[in-house]
């Protein structure tokens, strides 16, 4: 499978993990420039909080854990994005955070783990 491949299916299933835990999903992979990118924007209907989710899928943590390749640089980029996001859409929420999801799936695994850190930064 490549990367790419793989990294669309773990954000589908991320959608479907944010989804079946209340979350409202309001786009996905929005563009800011040279900044970069968002995966997942979403609301967490639990606390009317506006999420800017970074996913990483990985097949193994051989080569270290996917929480660890969100780097301080992503984040920044992640952060610019949010916020261009924030001040061009007129968001009317007031909370707002970044979240990461990790998607592991791969051999040995019958079904996919997904983890969720809510509040890596912002």
């Amino acid at each position: 499978m490549s990367n790419k491949i793989k990294g669309k299916y773990g954000e589908d299933l991320a959608v479907n993990y944010l989804i079946k835990n209340g979350y409202k999903i309001l786009d996905r992979n929005y563009h800011f420039s040279r900044y970069g990118e968002v995966d997942i924007i979403a609301l967490d209907t639990s606390c009317s909080t506006l999420c800017f989710v970074e996913v990483k899928a990985r097949t193994s943590d051989k080569f270290g854990t996917a929480f660890e390749a969100i780097t301080s640089l992503k984040l920044d980029k992640i952060r610019k994005c949010a916020l261009f996001y924030i001040q061009n859409t007129k968001c009317r929420f007031k909370n707002h955070r970044i979240d990461a999801v990790s998607v592991v799936f791969g051999a040995g695994l019958n079904e996919p783990e997904i983890k969720h850190i809510k509040n890596v930064g912002f």
